[in-house]
């Protein structure tokens, strides 16, 4: 016979494995460092992954998940749930697979391709998303095309026409700016690091 109290340990015990889940607020290294004390404390096998996430690849029971949860809000942490974790995860995959692996990116909005591959993109979600991160979808989105440009610099050698074109900026001057903005370089010192790279490449032969 199962009683209230074993149902409810059998509830807690049971295991959730590959289990991805993200953490609101957790957006500097001290707070890194704080979660990665939390689970080591729980002795739960785990890896902190980019952008606020948690992997567990050993698995996760029920009654660790709310040891944890409890546990980080003292910290002015906050587990997200399974469903939020889940949305959190594919708007980032979203956003990687659409500037670094599609050839030109779509004339579609960004709220568009959230949306076509989310579901849903309403304010609560990137409102959640922003407080996993730390920065907004629209700060993300900035920041992997900046990374794309220095791929297209260094390793594609393309004209700045060409890379304004593949990541559908409205002019060069835009891009130029926009690089300047998070990197602080222009892209002609970048594409001028292509040049001593070959130089120490060829130093070495």
């Amino acid at each position: 016979m199962i009683t209230p109290d074993s149902a409810t340990a059998e509830k807690d015990l049971k295991k959730f494995v590959n289990m991805k889940l993200y953490v609101r607020y957790m957006v500097s290294l001290r707070c890194k460092m704080v979660v990665r004390e939390e689970l080591r404390g729980l002795q739960i096998e785990h890896s902190i992954l980019p952008h606020g996430g948690i992997e567990f690849p050993e698995g996760i029971t029920n009654g660790e998940l709310n040891t944890l949860k409890g546990n980080l809000r003292k910290s002015g942490l906050d587990l997200l749930n399974i469903h939020e974790s889940k949305m959190v995860e594919k708007i980032i995959n979203t956003i990687i697979e659409v500037i670094h692996y599609f050839d030109e990116l779509p004339k579609l909005t960004y709220s568009e391709i959230i949306a076509i591959n989310l579901g849903e993109a309403n304010r609560p979600v990137l409102k959640i998303f922003a407080e996993v991160v730390g920065m907004s979808v629209i700060q993300f989105i900035v920041v992997h095309k900046v990374e794309r440009i220095k791929e297209l610099l260094l390793y594609d050698n393309l004209p700045l026409s060409e890379i304004t074109k593949i990541l559908n900026y409205k002019s060069e001057q835009h891009l130029i700016a926009q690089f300047k903005k998070y990197t602080g370089l222009t892209p002609l010192y970048f594409r001028e690091l292509k040049k001593d790279r070959c130089n120490i490449a060829s130093q070495s032969l």
